[in-house]
Formats: C-alpha cells, sequence, structure tokens
C-alpha cells in the first residue's frame, strides 16, 4: 500500500520569544524542520513527502535547504489560515490511493519504530494516532471552581497521525469547524472510528526554548 507523509509547519516562533518560526530554528547546527523530514525520509527513503508551510515562508525554506546543504527530496506547498486549510493543501498535493501520515513540523524526534505503528494501525483500521499517558494531575476549570479528573481515563494525542486516504479525504469535504484541532476529530465527525496506538515520551513538540533545548540534549 502506497505511503505518503504530510510535514504541517505553520508555526509563528511568538512562544519561543523571537522573530523566527520555530520549524527554523536551529537544533544542533540545522532548522528544526530538516530534522523533522529527515526522520520520515530515513523511514522510507522512497517516500512522498510534502512540506507545508506559510506562503512567506517558501523562499526562506528553500534558502535555508542551500545554506545547510539539505539535499532530501520533498515537496512544498503552501499552507492556509488553520491547520485544517494547510493539511487539505498538502493532501491534494497526494495522488493515488494508500495511507497518509500527517506529522506536526516541530516534532524532529519521532522514531521510525513509532512511523511504522502508526502506519501499519492506519492500513489495518483506516484511522490511527499515537497517544501517551498523562502523568500530572489535571482538573476541569468552569468559571471560578474546578474539579478534578481521573488521570487515568485521559491520554495527550501526538503525531504521525495515519489514515487511508480515502477517509482522510472525505473527511476534508466537510466544512471547516473551529473544533477541529486535528485531524482525528476532523475524521471522527464522519463518523470513522480512530484507533489509538502507544506514543513516545520523547516525541515531543517544540514549542519553547525549554523544549528546544530538551531535544538537544535528547539528540546528544
Amino acid at each position: 500500500m502506497q505511503r505518503s507523509t504530510i510535514i504541517v509547519a505553520g508555526g509563528s516562533g511568538k512562544r519561543m520569544g523571537g522573530p523566527i518560526p520555530k520549524q527554523f530554528m536551529l537544533l544542533k547546527g540545522k532548522p528544526l524542520l530538516c530534522w523533522t523530514i529527515e526522520a520520515f525520509h530515513a523511514f522510507d527513503p522512497a517516500m512522498p513527502i510534502i512540506v507545508v508551510l506559510p506562503e512567506a515562508q517558501i523562499t526562506i525554506w528553500k534558502a535555508l535547504c542551500i545554506g545547510h546543504g539539505f539535499l532530501v527530496e520533498h515537496e512544498v506547498v503552501a499552507g492556509g489560515e488553520e491547520r485544517f486549510h494547510s493539511t487539505r493543501n498538502g493532501l491534494a498535493a497526494i495522488t493515488g490511493d494508500g495511507v497518509v501520515a500527517v506529522h506536526d513540523g516541530v516534532r524532529p524526534l519521532v522514531s521510525k519504530e513509532l512511523i511504522a505503528r502508526c502506519f501499519a494501525a492506519a492500513e489495518e483500521h483506516g484511522a490511527a494516532i499515537p497517544v501517551v499517558p498523562i502523568t500530572s494531575s489535571v482538573r476541569r476549570v468552569d468559571g471560578g471552581t474546578s474539579e478534578p479528573i481521573d488521570r487515568a481515563e485521559l491520554r495527550a494525542v501526538q503525531t504521525p497521525q495515519c489514515f487511508r486516504t480515502d477517509v482522510l479525504r472525505k473527511a476534508f469535504e466537510l466544512p471547516y469547524d473551529v473544533a477541529f484541532t486535528d485531524e482525528a476529530t476532523l475524521v471522527e465527525r464522519t463518523g470513522a472510528m480512530v484507533h489509538l496506538v502507544a506514543g513516545e515520551e520523547h516525541n515531543l513538540k517544540v514549542t519553547t526554548p525549554a523544549d528546544l533545548r530538551f531535544a538537544e540534549l535528547l539528540l546528544s
């Protein structure tokens, strides 16, 4: 079954505290997005990789690739106003049927084993996402009151989120809704079931300077 990957990289860098988009910040000497692309290329060098960036950042990214000698083949697609529109634009660049992974551009430490688990589960079940247990205590806040929630019933969602292409294309026929926080939420709106697979603690999403330092530590 044909496999493809859409890497969505639309961050602005606001939480990083600087003007550089977080996907372009250097991680051990090269842009963070390079590490993410390399992770999927290492899993399957022949697999098509679609990178979705804000249109204004595409020229910058191409210059970074030249400057860092980054030669991993990938197609760049302009994103949209929200993640929904960006992923939809990336999906439009994929031809044929098969299974597609949608991954955050700022999750550079995803392992080949996790990618394989997600693809395999999607091939079997139609849709699969990686999740990890929540270790901190959590509370539901309602106005000025709050109540504890049993964390054993909760999971934190990661990427790659993998889907059969027919399942994901059907989901993107729906109109945009602010409630669509990820692709799994969108797919479930069509009535499809989403299978959960074991994620990885180190598959972190780099959104703050502390995350970047931790990623550097893990790579060391």
